[in-house]
């Protein structure tokens, strides 16, 4: 096998060599950042709210003065950091690292309108090489970003490094349908529709089209619960949400 080959990977449907992906997905990202929260409300009829609410219940922050660090991975806009503080206490901080800037200034404005500034930490850099201590946090969260992650395995291997012992990881990634019948309408809604509106609402049809594709071809729950299992945490599960279009998976630190 040539090295043109063994490096490439998917971006969406099409195989581009592994070391462009990065910049393709940031192109994608800075294309729709103004737009982007309201595309999430428009794309799943406000259902990511509930999704996102689930894992903000399964993180379950301390609601005390206890301390508690949290990792947002890929969460520029602060959307999981700001559901993670408003559900625990005064003792909970919570650092996002996201590659995209445009997505880290939204999110830094959102945090001055919320309050939230000197609770929340913002950060550029990337997933698989994040720019933060190992051993620092008591939890690592990332909400939809990681199938846009490059190397997903480095990306895991970085999320358990950056735990303490007694840590856990949790990840929301859009996932395989499998309610019969549901899997045709989320075809047909997802090729057709979201495009449409990402044309008419953000300006970019395609990259809306990306992200499509780049859920189709995220690999099914048990697939991904064994990746996070070979990056050494345990007792990993994942929980199946809406006929399987989400699944939330968690893994320890041990």
């Amino acid at each position: 096998m040539s090295d043109s080959v063994s490096r490439a990977t998917d971006f969406g449907f099409r195989r581009v060599p592994l070391e462009d992906k990065q910049a393709l997905v940031d192109d994608v990202f800075h294309s729709v950042a103004h737009r982007y929260d309201l595309m999430n409300d428009l794309m799943s009829g406000g259902l990511h709210r509930a999704w996102k609410s689930a894992l903000i219940t399964t993180l379950n922050p301390p609601k005390d003065d206890r301390t508690f660090a949290l990792l947002d991975v890929a969460g520029g806009t602060g959307d999981i950091a700001f559901r993670a503080l408003d559900a625990g206490g005064p003792g909970t901080h919570v650092t996002v690292v996201d590659i995209n800037g445009d997505m880290l200034a939204l999110g830094r404005r959102r945090a001055e309108q919320a309050g939230f500034a000197d609770a929340v930490t913002f950060a550029q850099g990337n997933a698989e090489a994040l720019p933060v201590a190992g051993n620092a946090f008591d939890a690592v969260t990332i909400a939809f970003g990681i199938r846009n992650v490059p190397r997903i395995d480095a990306a895991l291997a970085e999320a358990f490094r950056t735990l303490r012992i007694g840590g856990r990881f949790l990840c929301l990634e859009f996932s395989k349908v499998d309610f019969p019948g549901l899997d045709v309408l989320y075809d047909t809604y997802s090729f057709n529709i979201i495009p449409a509106i990402g044309r008419v609402v953000a300006g970019n049809a395609e990259a809306y089209r990306y992200l499509v594709e780049s859920i189709r071809r995220f690999p099914p729950p048990e697939t991904f619960a064994e990746m996070i299992r070979a990056a050494g945490f345990r007792r990993v599960t994942y929980q199946r949400m809406s006929g399987g279009v989400v699944a939330l998976h968690s893994g320890w630190r041990l």
